[in-house]
């Protein structure tokens, strides 16, 4: 008797549920915003290798659906493929309004709007996906983290339903050892872990952040007003770039940079530190310095 096995590939969709302005629209997408609609295109996404991956989804396939770029980031909901990837359509070039309206593209204003990207020959792909149902118990990273951050290849206590083979499919996660991509594989190890996890809880007894300070200890360490006022001033920058969070920001909407645009900053950079150098040197060094 033959045995089948599946094939299924299950998945991990990043997004935002807090408020965040680009180009005058609030891009946020939280669990109750996906509840309410059931079904949503996953557009927006600027990364190649997120990109390739909805490509590969099917339909039908299992979701999970991810909290990211915000205070408390981790896994909210779960969902499925309701559409197979097809071009982002809010992105691609206006033929008719170049020949007719001077060149102006009404989706110009949209907040990933890019221009490289053809109607002929698309750049980016989307996926529907339809909201199943909620993670009873919301799975924080900072749990997934502290997982796979222990030594132990058993449980931590209260999660003992996990076995060993749930720890190693969580230390195994993407999501843990390269966060940052917004599209991502799930195991179907990793997948029943997290079900696991999202149904039956258990892990409010464990100190999730051992490591982590406290204010007293902060106070006491000596830590400087001046230096704390320049944490929070890059904070404060890097919230507003979309990428202060737990897991790092994420790359929904950044552009791979060619070998050439690396090679050419890079070599940009080296060229400015020499004339600041040059620029330093008294009168003389510099006389000396250009002579030989």
């Amino acid at each position: 008797m033959e045995t089948t096995t599946s094939t299924a590939n299950y998945w991990l969709l990043k997004a935002e549920p807090d408020s965040r302005v680009v180009k005058g629209k609030d891009v946020k997408f939280s669990v109750d915003d996906f509840e309410g609609i059931k079904t949503s295109p996953w557009e927006g996404v600027r990364n190649y290798e997120a990109r390739n991956l909805m490509k590969e989804m099917k339909l039908g396939e299992k979701a999970l659906f991810y909290h990211s770029n915000c205070k408390n980031p981790g896994i909210a909901a779960f969902a499925e493929v309701a559409k197979e990837a097809y071009p982002d359509s809010e992105f691609r070039d206006c033929h008719l309004c170049k020949l007719f309206l001077r060149n102006t593209n009404p989706y110009s204003s949209h907040p990933y709007f890019d221009p490289k990207s053809k109607q002929d020959d698309p750049k980016w792909f989307m996926v529907d996906l339809t909201f199943t149902s909620r993670a009873q118990h919301f799975v924080p990273l900072t749990l997934l983290r502290f997982i796979a951050d222990s030594a132990s290849a058993s449980p931590p206590a209260g999660l003992e339903y996990l076995g060993d083979a749930g720890v190693a499919a969580i230390k195994g996660m993407d999501l843990v050892t390269r966060g940052r991509l917004s599209v991502q594989r799930v195991s179907d190890a990793a997948w029943t872990a997290v079900q696991q996890l999202a149904n039956t809880g258990g892990w409010d007894a464990l100190d999730l952040n051992p490591k982590k300070k406290s204010p007293a200890k902060k106070a006491a360490a000596g830590e400087r007003p001046a230096r704390a006022a320049k944490t929070k001033a890059k904070a404060k920058k890097r919230k507003a770039k979309g990428s202060d969070s737990e897991d790092g920001g994420d790359d929904y909407y950044e552009e791979d940079e060619s070998e050439e645009e690396v090679i050419l900053k890079t070599t940009s950079s080296r060229r400015k530190r020499k004339a600041e150098d040059y620029e330093e040197l008294p009168p003389t060094r510099r006389r000396a310095k250009a002579s030989s």
